[in-house]
């Protein structure tokens, strides 16, 4: 009797219980995966997409001579901001929201 080179033997045999439910697992383990890639995604991108656009600044804000603003905080009836002048030095002005008269200003220290 001749071997046919075309049939394969292996074709033949049963799988086994065990490899089957082993196959049935990892394809089971991969689709988790990836969902759960796709869902981490999905909220990194509606996490980190941009706000809109923030609050109107009143108009009539202006800084001191040398200064220059880093960081805007909006409050309900205030605006914080903190400038840095020429030397370095920082500090926090609050300034009221419908006028942008200067309430406070609140120096930060440099750590040593």
């Amino acid at each position: 009797m001749k071997s046919d080179p075309e049939r394969n033997d292996a074709e033949d045999i049963p799988e086994p219980p065990r490899l089957r439910q082993l196959r049935w697992l990892v394809n089971t383990l991969l689709l988790v995966l990836i969902a759960g890639v796709v869902i981490i995604t999905t909220l990194l991108v509606i996490r980190l997409a941009p706000l809109g656009t923030p609050p109107p600044v009143p108009g009539n804000i202006t800084l001191p001579a040398g200064e220059r603003a880093g960081a805007v905080t909006f409050g309900n009836d205030w605006i914080a901001l903190v400038t840095t002048d020429e030397a370095g030095a920082e500090r926090i002005r609050i300034l009221d929201r419908a006028t942008g008269i200067e309430r406070a200003v609140i120096p930060i220290l440099q750590a040593d």
